[in-house]
């Protein structure tokens, strides 16, 4: 690894790794260097990694679905510098029952207050190393059971799953939420290996984000426990877990998929193109580092679309469409594999080091596997994205910046900034340098910095050590600090090919001008970006008969894709449209997807007095059943205070 001296990495004595063999396969884990610069620093985390440090976490946890818990032990091992006296770990309501060190001697330790201008952070705890030397120091073992509000924990009863015999549990980690469930350095800057043995009820499944060590192991009780382990160092956030009445279905010869029985086959059919995305990915950017890439389809309550973790992709039912007209989302996922879980950002101000690269990748990924219109179209469609946000936000706010200024949450940093402008600006480095040459630099970053933690300024500095190379011509090109610091969009953004969507804009602007609706059989052929694209397009305001023939000669609510059907509900509900109420209402119950539930009930709400008792009425019956992430989102909407 290239070491700047901008952003040096103490790779300290104290630094190297603390196992013991009977841990290890053959050799010692590798300990990721922690990084210094400035712009390395995690303000949510109270940890002080260059004091001490956790560099494996051990887990042996009970599921409890009846307390909605989990309890048991976390040992973590932990290197201290010589004169370091204790180590500080992140917590967030988890409830501790002893600490000791690794031959059973107690450790004094004290849970701290929260911080009250930043209560997301949760309480530091602080556990006293010691006098000892030696062995002894380097563990430390955690007795302790998850708060009954776990916020990375969403505990599902039997009839919020497909099946509706069996309860339910799944984890989202990213940012901050680990620290409900597992006491660690919670900072993605501190990476670290793990390994987990779960107990849980028959008949019930569990995965994990881990290698599994084999079948399970009956333990009495009726209950079995589940055994898992990541030997690769990975930012805490990408601890994941999940369990339920899940099967599994081999998709090819390193990948597949669990869902429930009743959702299985078509989860199956869906994902058939996957192995193809991983050879489609490891020929641009390398080989694929962590064995398998199995996925997890959730029930509909996980709040995002898809999250990263390593070797078990977790995915929202949504994108199930019947026709892999959604899979760019697979692709995506995939993609990180390589940014963000391989090279992850130090800080969370660099959010478009994970995101920004992988909507890149994912545009790749998509062109290589199902050809160059829909990768076109896609970007197109990232790229209006963008531009809409900045003119809602203004060129000039500090939120378009893909690198989050201080002063801001990097969590209030709107999405296009983080995914959409990340995207565009590497389409525009790969335009202007060309894409043998950026490719080759990508492979680079990945191969220079896998399983390490980084930042904007080294990816910066590294364009312009092994691309820019002195040439003060392309530097002033490229625009790179316009681009990472700068707000709005710089002018050298390259724009999407016009023909990408020439057919479909052409009958936008038919609609537009003389109410002109798309033939059947023309709407039924288009991909569902297409169908995207055109709904998009619509007119804000739209009269109860014009959207009356929209559903009826497009048959926008039997739409088998919910992307499509989320736009038309929100086009609906924006325009008071009663007849899709019904609707609106089974859908919001059904799913928790976050990028449809929050604009939905923002539709309901900012028409006022039709809408808002509306909203309050769904939102009564449905918040239950939505993730603390969602909920979160919905209770600013509708200015709920429980």
């Amino acid at each position: 690894m290239r070491f700047l001296a901008f952003a040096s990495c103490l790779a300290l004595p104290f630094l190297a790794a603390a196992c013991t063999a009977d841990d290890l396969p053959d050799e010692e884990r590798t300990v990721a260097p922690i990084l210094t610069s400035a712009q390395a620093q995690d303000e949510f985390t109270y940890a002080r990694p260059l004091e001490a440090r956790v560099t494996h976490v051990a887990l042996d946890l009970d599921l409890d679905f009846e307390g909605k818990r989990v309890e048991g032990t976390a040992t973590l091992d932990v290197d201290a510098a010589d004169d370091a006296t204790e180590i500080v770990l992140d917590s967030n309501g988890l409830v501790i029952g002893g600490i000791t060190d690794g031959n059973g001697n107690e450790l004094d330790y004290e849970i701290g207050e929260a911080d009250p201008d930043n209560a997301e952070k949760g309480e530091p705890i602080t556990v006293q190393l010691g006098e000892m030397t030696g062995p002894a120091l380097q563990q430390i073992v955690i007795n302790y059971a998850s708060g009954p509000e776990a916020e990375a924990l969403q505990w599902l009863e039997p009839e919020q799953t497909a099946g509706g015999e069996y309860p339910f549990v799944f984890s989202q980690g990213q940012a901050i939420l680990n620290r409900t469930w597992i006491p660690t350095q919670d900072s993605p800057g501190i990476r670290q290996t793990w390994e987990a043995r779960i107990t849980a009820p028959k008949p019930l499944n569990v995965v994990m984000s881990g290698i599994s060590r084999g079948d399970p192991e009956d333990v009495g009780e009726n209950r079995r426990a589940f055994e898992f382990t990541m030997e690769n160092s990975v930012p805490p956030y990408l601890i994941a877990i999940a369990a339920g009445n899940i099967e599994f279905a081999e998709l090819g010869p390193r990948s597949g998929v669990w869902a429930e029985p009743e959702v299985l086959e078509e989860a199956a059919a869906e994902l058939v193109d996957t192995e193809a995305m991983i050879d489609a990915a490891e020929e641009i950017y390398g080989e694929y580092r962590w064995g398998r890439y199995d996925m997890i389809v959730l029930p509909p309550a996980f709040p995002y679309g898809g999250m990263e973790n390593p070797v078990m992709t977790f995915l929202t039912p949504t994108f199930i469409a019947g026709d892999r007209s959604n899979t760019g989302l697979v692709a995506h996922e995939l993609a990180h594999s390589w940014s963000g879980n391989l090279v992850t950002y130090s800080s969370w101000r660099d959010g478009w080091l994970n995101e920004g690269v992988t909507s890149y990748f994912e545009s790749r990924i998509s062109e290589a596997v199902f050809g160059e219109q829909r990768a076109n179209q896609e970007y197109a469609l990232s790229y209006n994205s963008l531009v809409e946000a900045i003119e809602e936000e203004g060129a000039d706010n500090p939120n378009t910046a893909m690198r989050t200024p201080d002063g801001i949450s990097p969590f209030d940093t709107i999405g296009p900034a983080i995914y959409d402008k990340g995207t565009v600006f590497l389409r525009t480095m790969e335009t202007i340098i060309g894409r043998e040459r950026f490719d080759e630099f990508m492979r680079g970053w990945f191969d220079r910095h896998a399983f390490q933690p980084a930042t904007s300024e080294m990816f910066l500095a590294e364009l312009r050590e092994y691309v820019v190379d002195g040439d003060e011509a392309l530097e002033e090109e490229l625009m790179l600090d316009e681009w990472v610091y700068g707000t709005g969009l710089p002018e050298n953004a390259v724009v999407p090919d016009a023909e990408a969507f020439a057919e479909v804009d052409s009958a936008a602007e038919a609609y537009a001008a003389g109410g002109t609706l798309p033939a059947t059989e023309a709407w039924t052929g288009w991909t569902g970006a297409e169908q995207q694209r055109f709904l998009q397009e619509l007119p804000e305001e739209l009269s109860a008969d014009e959207l009356a023939a929209l559903n009826e000669q497009l048959a926008l609510s039997d739409s088998g894709n919910n992307e499509v059907l989320f736009l038309w509900l929100e086009a609906a509900l924006r325009n008071e449209y009663q007849p899709a109420v019904a609707q609106a209402e089974e859908f919001l119950a059904e799913v928790g997807r976050n990028k449809f539930v929050a604009p939905l009930f923002t539709a309901l709400w900012e028409t006022g007095s039709w809408g808002q008792p509306i909203a309050t009425r769904i939102y009564n019956k449905t918040r239950g059943g939505y993730h603390s992430y969602t909920r979160g989102n919905v209770d600013q909407i509708v200015g709920y205070e429980g």
